[in-house]
């Protein structure tokens, strides 16, 4: 008995003894580190490598359509980049109306216009204007006095001594050299409700300080009278504007004012870019939510610039009261206005990007209580004259256009009139741009030198 408990207990010893520990790999040892193990990691290393992978696939897989997105629109309209345009004509230039949005500055709004839009025009080397707005009313100031200036450039009678500025001074020199801007339509690119509300505030304006050379408040009265008797000081600075020139007439004397005789029939196609803006801690996941899919808003911006780019197509913003979905006209041609009698009350110009007001700073929406009646172009409501909404109309992609992106996104077609080039391998690209490597177009390019020292001679 005592030598069967002995035994039991000598192989109890043995099973429950430690293991020695491997021995660390000499090489390891040489260089002063630790023996690594193959072994599963812990529970937070779990967490914390699933939450982080995951959050890096969906930025890459996002990053990466994005890409191809931006590049399928890209390709669409690089052939206009590969024209060849007369010595004497200027190319088409579009005008771009930028504003910073509510609660925010300007930078953002420039790097949305980097990031989406202007790739697109630069593949289709396009000239492009910019009318930037830093606060409410600018933009609106800035169109107020760009039509003003066609209005007087067309022949219309102004009290106004308009001062010669930069652009002027190139216009005169290229008519005088007989230079002339391409015959092609021009067009419009709005971002953001807050911009194209203050857009589309003038542009129905009929008589948006058409004669008039002072502001709305300089009218002829006793008060101002007996002020100007007063002996002026020399002394004196101007003050400087503390806002933007107001509007010469408000949206409810639409109806009285006659429409100017240089208007056209047809005015000038547009085209609303999406401009989402959120702020706010606790719009957080809407914000990430956004990060993460920035994909679905480049192919939406670059079907809205690629229809104002190509400029095959326009269509007349419907009124409510019918669909003009159908009634798509070639660009260049004047659509024809409807009757007064058939708009209705609700404007398609009046509801686009109206989801974006939804991420407005609260702030927005607060009145000034020192002057509760001041107009607030991004806070009252779009009120347009029937007149002038018949007359506008938007850029759209043609279907011809849109079934050629879609076989550019799926490989099948190129750049119009170019094939499509070889991939190259993975490895290769890395030779060419990181070592010794050069690509084909390089090695077209590069001279090729005979014999010099004439080593052939000899």
């Amino acid at each position: 008995m005592a030598e069967s408990s002995n035994s039991a207990a000598a192989s109890g010893q043995t099973q429950t003894a430690a293991k020695p520990t491997k021995a660390p790999n000499p090489v390891w040892k040489m260089m002063g580190m630790p023996n690594f193990r193959l072994k599963l990691p812990s529970r937070n290393w779990m967490i914390f490598l699933t939450v982080t992978g995951s959050f890096t696939a969906a930025l890459v897989y996002d990053r990466k359509q994005k890409k191809r997105a931006q590049q399928k629109w890209c390709d669409l309209v690089a052939h206009l980049s590969k024209e060849p345009l007369p010595i004497d004509q200027t190319r088409r230039k579009l005008t771009v109306f930028l504003s910073a949005p509510p609660g925010d500055g300007l930078r953002v709004a420039r790097e949305h216009f980097k990031e989406y839009v202007k790739p697109i025009l630069v593949a289709a080397a396009l000239d492009y204007q910019v009318i930037e707005g830093r606060r409410e009313g600018d933009i609106r100031a800035g169109l107020a006095e760009r039509i003003r200036k066609s209005r007087r450039k067309s022949g219309e009678s102004s009290s106004v001594v308009e001062e010669t500025g930069i652009e002027e001074v190139v216009a005169d020199a290229r008519e005088k050299m007989g230079v002339v801007e391409e015959p092609v339509p021009k067009g419009d690119l709005i971002i953001g409700r807050n911009t194209w509300k203050e857009y589309i505030r003038d542009v129905p304006s009929p008589s948006e300080g058409a004669e008039t050379s002072g502001s709305p408040d300089d009218t002829p009265t006793a008060e101002n009278a007996e002020k100007k008797e007063e002996p002026e000081k020399k002394d004196e600075k101007p003050s400087k504007p503390t806002g933007p020139t107001p509007a010469y007439i408000t949206p409810a004397d639409y109806s009285s004012q006659n429409l100017p005789r240089s208007l056209p029939q047809s005015l000038d196609g547009s085209a609303p870019i999406h401009f989402p803006h959120i702020l706010g801690f606790l719009n957080t996941p809407i914000r990430i939510y956004r990060y993460l899919n920035q994909r679905h808003l480049a192919d939406s911006v670059g079907r809205e610039v690629a229809g104002i780019v190509l400029a095959s197509t326009t269509r007349p913003y419907s009124d409510g009261s019918f669909s003009t979905d159908s009634e798509l006209t070639p660009a260049g041609v004047d659509a024809a206005p409807a009757s007064d009698n058939l708009l209705g009350g609700n404007y398609e110009q009046q509801t686009l990007l109206e989801e974006e007001e939804q991420d407005w700073h609260k702030s927005v929406h607060k009145k000034d209580e020192a002057n509760p009646n001041k107009e607030r172009e991004w806070v009252d409501s779009v009120v347009l004259d029937s007149r002038i909404a018949a007359r506008m109309q938007r850029y759209v992609l043609s279907p011809e256009d849109e079934a050629r992106s879609q076989r550019i996104a799926e490989g099948a077609e190129y750049i119009l009139g170019e094939e499509r080039p070889t991939p190259v391998p993975f490895w290769q690209r890395m030779w060419i741009k990181y070592g010794y490597g050069e690509d084909e177009e390089t090695l077209k390019r590069k001279p090729i030198l005979g014999n010099i020292d004439g080593e052939d001679d000899q």
